[in-house]
């Protein structure tokens, strides 16, 4: 198990060509359908090691890769996405000095 690898759980005879998006471990119940009472339960199964959380941000990268910008068809929108979401990453890593230029009535 080294820097990329295929995951343990795959397994080429079983699941065809490799896709990076797509997770190879055992299914679980997706988080829109868990209730309140067993949330705690679902939180508990989940690997929260910094290989799994990497391993959760790639699939998740590929998986944007797969429907905004690699179709034979894409349009604009990979591209203001990437502007909009650094807009506001650079709007929160700077909103100490811009809170301080508040505008003020005197009156």
């Amino acid at each position: 198990m080294g820097f990329g690898d295929y995951p343990v759980e795959y397994n080429p005879k079983t699941h065809g060509p490799y896709d990076p998006a797509r997770y190879y471990g055992k299914a679980d119940t997706p988080l829109a359908q868990v209730k309140l009472g067993e949330l705690t339960g679902w939180l508990g199964r989940r690997n929260k090691s910094p290989r799994a959380m990497v391993a959760c941000v790639s699939r998740a990268f590929w998986r944007w890769q797969h429907k905004y910008v690699q179709p034979k068809r894409g349009g604009i929108a990979p591209v203001f996405q990437v502007i909009f979401g650094s807009m506001a990453l650079f709007y929160i890593l700077n909103y100490r000095r811009i809170s301080h230029h508040k505008n003020y009535k005197y009156h």
